[in-house]
C-alpha cells in the first residue's frame, strides 16, 4: 500500500470514474486500475463494486477511504511543515544564558526577528559552568559565555566585551565620582544576587585576598530585583555593565568604575564545531556572524 495507490484510489472516488481519476491524475486509466487491485489485494477486500459501473464504494471501500484521506492529508501536512521550515515560516532556536548573558543576547535576537519574524526564540538558564555541556549535549544549540571554553568541540565567536562596574542610585554620593577603590565600595550597603555566578565568586574572592569586608546585606534572585532596590536607594550593587545598559542610558541608573574590580571580559557565542543544524538555528547563526559588530557596539556602549 503506498501513498499514490492511496491518492488514485480517494481520485476515484471522488470522480465516481477511473477515466476521470486518470485525467485528473494524469496517469493513464490502466495505471489508475493497477492502483485500485493492488489495494484491494493488500487489503484482501473489494474496494469498488464493478457491477456498477459508476464507482461505488463498498463497504471496505467507505472505510479506507476515510483512513486515505486522513493520511494523504498529514503527508502533505507534513510536507508544508519542512517546507516552512526551510523557508523559515517556522522553526525554532534554542540558546543557553545565565541571566547577565540574556542582556547580551537580546540585541541579537532583535536583530533576528527583524528578518525572520515567525521563527520562536527560547533562551534557556543555563548556568555558565554547564554551558559547554549543555551544548555538546544538543540540550540547547547555541551559549553565551565570558571565556573560552576548552572543548575542542565547540566553536567560539567574540561579540565584545564588558566589565564589572558599580551601579549606584544618581542621588548616591559615589555617583558624582569616576571611580572608586575596593575599599570605599566595602563601605557601601551591597545588594547582591543569591545565585552563583562567575562575577559574584570572583569579587569575593578578591576581597578575601585583601581580608577586607564587603558589607553584603540584601541579597534577591534577580537582577531586576537588584537594579530596582538600588535606584530605590537601598544600596549598590557590583554587577556586569550590560545587565544595566538600558538604565543607564535613561540615567536611572549610574556606573562607577572599580580599577581592582573592573576585570573587561570576551563576551562569547559558542556553538557546535560540527553537526546538524536546524534551518532557524543556522540562520540565526548566520545572523550573529554578520551583524556580530553591531550588536558588539549595542551591547557594551554606556
Amino acid at each position: 500500500m503506498t501513498i499514490e495507490d492511496l491518492k488514485a484510489f480517494i481520485a476515484v472516488a471522488t470522480e465516481r470514474s477511473f477515466s476521470r481519476a486518470a485525467r485528473t491524475l494524469r496517469r493513464t486509466q490502466p495505471a489508475v486500475s493497477q492502483a485500485i487491485r493492488r489495494l484491494e489485494e493488500s487489503c484482501g477486500e473489494r474496494l469498488i463494486d464493478r457491477s456498477l459501473r459508476d464507482g461505488t464504494l463498498t463497504d471496505a471501500g467507505e472505510l479506507l477511504l476515510d483512513y486515505a484521506r486522513r493520511t494523504v492529508g498529514l503527508l502533505d501536512e507534513a510536507s508544508r511543515a519542512v517546507s516552512d521550515l526551510r523557508g523559515l515560516k517556522t522553526g525554532r532556536v534554542v540558546i543557553g544564558a545565565n541571566e547577565a548573558g540574556v542582556h547580551t543576547l537580546l540585541p541579537l535576537i532583535a536583530l533576528f526577528q527583524k528578518q525572520h519574524p515567525h521563527v520562536q526564540i527560547d533562551v534557556r538558564r543555563v548556568p555558565a559552568r554547564l554551558m559547554a555541556q549543555e551544548v555538546l549535549l544538543r540540550s540547547v544549540e547555541f551559549g553565551v559565555l565570558t571565556f573560552n571554553p576548552p572543548d575542542r568541540e565547540l566553536q567560539s565567536m567574540a561579540l565584545g566585551t564588558d566589565e564589572t562596574v558599580l551601579l549606584v542610585a544618581p542621588a548616591h554620593p559615589l555617583a558624582r565620582k569616576r571611580q572608586v577603590t575596593m575599599e570605599e565600595v566595602g563601605r557601601q550597603t551591597i545588594i547582591a544576587h543569591n545565585d552563583p555566578s562567575p562575577t559574584r565568586e570572583r569579587v569575593l574572592r578578591l576581597y578575601e585576598r585583601r581580608h577586607a569586608a564587603l558589607n553584603i546585606r540584601v541579597s534577591l534572585p534577580s537582577l531586576d530585583g537588584i537594579k530596582r532596590a538600588v535606584e530605590m536607594g537601598m544600596g549598590v550593587a557590583i554587577l556586569p555593565r550590560r545587565c544595566a545598559v538600558a538604565e543607564i542610558a535613561r540615567g536611572q541608573l549610574a556606573a562607577v568604575q572599580v580599577p581592582e574590580l573592573r576585570s573587561p571580559r570576551p563576551l562569547r557565542f559558542i556553538y557546535r564545531r560540527d553537526g546538524e543544524r536546524s534551518h532557524a538555528a543556522q540562520a540565526f547563526l548566520d545572523a550573529v556572524k554578520k551583524y556580530g559588530s553591531r550588536a558588539s557596539t549595542r551591547i557594551t556602549s554606556s
